[in-house]
């Protein structure tokens, strides 16, 4: 890699991620679009000599993202510096990085930069404002301003985090690679039965003897319907004449399915 980041670039990318991260939201990438605009003045300034090169790191950006945007200035600053060191040949390493640190970073910035900050800045500010203290309005200026400073400081962070990753593990990247694959991967796992909490409500029942069919599952596999769902849904998009839009539209067809499985099951009960 020849093209070196400067500081410039750098707040581009900062300022792009303040705005535009949520831009193009959906349900297919979610924020993968958005992170692909916002990264890509640090693209540009990479591969402005080598527009397949350019290609190819546009198209592993647009990949599947979504975290809390104050935690997502973190995550973009690694990705920059792993772009600027290793480039684009080692696109696992900068997939695994994205998708094992959005989860565990969702987690904590809802936490911090919603439920907490929102309930006391606010709370704050209401209440001096009922008590007729017109400072009670500059309390949340104050604060986003503050916020807006310590997301500066995560683009900053992550990007010397991330060199640090890229020069002193240099000669283990491939295992980090696995590694953050891995990661990535049990992320998303862990995220399926947390996301789809069906259970199937049906019973067999003979004489005195009743057998719960969700418990069976339960044994079998854990989240077993969960699962089924999500790799279903895996194998669809990878039809040809199968996108996100009509995947939605066959999700809410099954969820109307299961969701009165019950009240069929009662009804061929009495049919039969």
């Amino acid at each position: 890699m020849t093209n070196k980041l400067t500081k410039k670039d750098i707040n581009k990318v900062y300022l792009r991620n303040l705005f535009s991260l949520q831009w193009g939201w959906n349900y297919e990438k979610m924020q993968g679009l958005g992170y692909s605009y916002v990264i890509m003045p640090a693209l540009k300034r990479l591969y402005e000599n080598d527009p397949e090169k350019m290609k190819q790191a546009l198209k592993t950006q647009t990949g599947f993202f979504n975290t809390t945007p104050a935690m997502s200035h973190l995550i973009i600053g690694a990705d920059m510096a792993l772009e600027e060191e290793i480039g684009i040949e080692d696109d696992q390493a900068i997939t695994g990085l994205k998708t094992g640190l959005m989860g565990p970073f969702a987690g904590v910035g809802d936490t911090i930069f919603i439920a907490i900050y929102r309930a006391i800045v606010f709370s704050i500010a209401a209440y001096m404002a009922q008590g007729g203290q017109a400072f009670g309005l500059a309390i949340p200026l104050i604060a986003g301003i503050a916020v807006l400073w310590v997301r500066y400081k995560f683009t900053w962070i992550g990007y010397h985090q991330g060199k640090k990753i890229a020069t002193e593990f240099a000669d283990k990247m491939k295992l980090l690679t696995q590694g953050a694959a891995i990661l990535g991967l049990t992320v998303v796992g862990g995220l399926i039965p947390s996301v789809i909490t069906y259970k199937l409500e049906l019973t067999y029942k003979m004489g005195e003897v009743s057998l719960s069919i969700q418990e069976m599952l339960d044994k079998i596999l854990p989240a077993l319907i969960p699962l089924a769902i999500v790799m279903m849904s895996y194998w669809l998009l990878g039809k040809k004449k199968m996108n996100s839009t009509r995947l939605i539209f066959v999700l809410i067809l099954l969820g109307m399915v299961l969701g009165n499985l019950q009240g069929m099951s009662a009804w061929f009960g009495k049919l039969f």
